[in-house]
């Protein structure tokens, strides 16, 4: 029996499909926790709280993530609190959206040719407190990956551009990623403000030359329109 079936308590995010939340039985507790740019969200320290307490009044508590808890999903964080109680506790590694996202959108993430490394970082940025390694960032036969930064592309790009990554660098959004909505948003890092604005959240930016492999390599987006027209042939 899975874990989420043994749960007497599930604390969930958004970004939890819901295929997903269809497996928990009907009388489990379900909590949502989620945080949404522009919406009301769960302050972390109350997601943190309604943890221990459901823990201490002796529940078996599920705590499901988007993706993997370990990267961007302040895992760590809510397990320190749970440590510090001396409450036990299991990790399920997730696939995390850089792997998942990229790979339904046909982007390799590396490539002998084109990028021998690839970097993930988080587009919640402050210009007044920007300690980010931008001349790092911008380095050339690499893969930049940006989490949750579609309000601060301007700025991603300008930053980019100013320490030295091309412009005409290939860049990719994918809104989505991995469901049956996901839409994908191509064209040059000299634009990448421009297309943020018709992307929603949730997405994941991907700037480098890999994404130009996705012309060829795109086989989800095929795959759908395969289904299509043989449903409606």
């Amino acid at each position: 029996m899975s874990f989420l079936q043994q749960a007497d308590v599930v604390l969930y995010d958004y970004l939890v499909s819901e295929e997903i939340m269809d497996l928990l039985p009907k009388e489990v507790i379900q909590v949502c926790v989620g945080k949404r740019a522009g919406h009301h969200s769960v302050p972390q320290e109350k997601t943190n709280q309604l943890l221990v307490d459901f823990a201490q009044q002796g529940y078996r508590v599920a705590r499901i993530k988007g993706g993997d808890p370990f990267i961007f999903g302040r895992g760590g964080e809510e397990l320190e609190v749970l440590a510090e109680k001396g409450i036990r506790f299991h990790v399920i590694p997730g696939i995390t959206a850089a792997a998942g996202a990229t790979a339904y959108a046909g982007i390799p993430l590396t490539h002998r040719d084109y990028a021998q490394s690839a970097m993930f970082i988080t587009g919640h940025l402050k210009a007044d407190s920007d300690n980010m390694d931008w001349s790092t960032l911008a380095r050339g036969n690499q893969t930049l990956v940006i989490y949750m930064g579609l309000m601060k592309s301007e700025y991603i790009q300008q930053q980019l551009i100013e320490h030295g990554r091309s412009a005409d660098t290939p860049l990719a959004i994918i809104e989505r990623g991995t469901q049956a909505t996901q839409k994908i948003f191509k064209g040059q890092l000299a634009n990448l403000s421009e297309l943020a604005k018709d992307a929603q959240s949730p997405s994941l930016i991907v700037i480098g030359e890999v994404v130009a492999l996705s012309e060829t390599l795109n086989w989800f987006e095929q795959e759908t329109s395969d289904d299509s027209q043989r449903r409606y042939a």
